[in-house]
């Protein structure tokens, strides 16, 4: 496993400053070679992320703990080989969707507190995604907002937005057990707020596994599939996963800014060559469809899902050709 010493940690301070060129290039190097980044300073208020840490943890010791423990038992009663083990995640999660409509209030067990933590949280993450989503803009020569609005689909004119809510208890066998199996992540822009004394989370980057290193009150940051396609490769979603701590429970507060159902994802034209075009490395398609086919194929490599797309075009271009 390759050391974290050069992963690439941005101050969002500097950004208003003479250093902003410097931050810029920083973050154009992590978009391009990484997939991967943390930033701080970031404008969300470290109480509110204090807040939102203790009622999370508080929430699986009173709510999902219990649940757990008798899933892992049985977990590892049933599984006990590498092989009958390798189709398991070691984690324990619950979803809130944000946008376009809000299902908070439907989600059990959760108290009124933390409710609002996580109401407030979500829309400073919102916003947080917004604004990175218009410096990806600049650094690719895009016009402010495109991005933003590629994600919108037409029937809502938004994107859709939501919260896996993690937690990753200690395992007797990390052997055994991944925490979460290697995958790229489908959608477009992930913002996590993770645990910052147990560590576990690890990107693959030229061929070696690289840990994402905790730190207090950052934000890691990482590229969805979805911007692979839109920056017609110049950003690249990448392979990373969970892996089991023997001790430790690692808390994962995962947010997802992503296309709506309905958008056209295709590379954006100010990106792609002219010699590019007829070919077309990347595809054209419907983000609901791309997410029927990645729940399938989840921890696979992208791109035979990208190639299944292609051809799709490919198959609707000849009988349009024929006809």
């Amino acid at each position: 496993m390759a050391p974290a010493l050069s992963f690439p940690i941005i101050d969002m301070g500097l950004l208003g400053g003479e250093e902003r060129p410097a931050a810029m290039e920083l973050l154009r190097d992590a978009c391009e070679n990484w997939g991967f980044f943390e930033i701080l300073n970031h404008g969300i208020s470290t109480e509110l992320m204090d807040e939102v840490e203790k009622l999370t943890k508080d929430h699986y010791k009173r709510v999902r703990e219990q649940r757990f423990l008798e899933f892992a038992s049985k977990t590892l009663k049933d599984a006990p080989d590498v092989k009958a083990a390798e189709n398991l995640d070691w984690e324990s999660t619950f979803f809130v969707r944000h946008l376009p409509e809000s299902n908070l209030a439907e989600i059990p067990d959760l108290d009124d507190d933390y409710r609002s933590a996580m109401r407030r949280f979500a829309g400073e993450l919102e916003a947080l995604a917004e604004r990175l989503l218009d410096l990806l803009c600049e650094n690719l020569g895009l016009d402010r907002g495109y991005l933003a609005r590629a994600f919108r689909g037409p029937s809502t004119g938004a994107p859709t937005f939501g919260t896996k809510v993690s937690s990753y208890p200690p395992c007797p066998r990390p052997d055994l057990v991944s925490g979460l199996r290697a995958h790229t992540d489908a959608g477009g822009i992930i913002l996590l707020f993770q645990d910052d004394h147990v560590g576990g989370l690890q990107l693959l980057k030229d061929g070696e596994w690289v840990d994402v290193p905790p730190l207090r009150h950052a934000i890691v940051v990482n590229l969805g599939d979805q911007l692979e396609v839109i920056t017609n490769g110049r950003y690249k979603s990448v392979m990373h996963r969970v892996v089991a701590q023997p001790d430790g429970n690692r808390m994962s507060i995962a947010s997802f800014y992503n296309p709506g159902s309905d958008a056209v994802i295709f590379p954006a034209p100010a990106l792609v060559k002219a010699d590019e075009a007829a070919a077309g490395a990347y595809p054209r398609f419907v983000f609901e469809d791309y997410m029927k086919l990645y729940v399938r194929h989840k921890f696979e490599a992208k791109e035979p899902r990208f190639e299944a797309f292609k051809s799709m075009e490919t198959d609707s271009s000849n009988r349009i050709a024929i006809a």
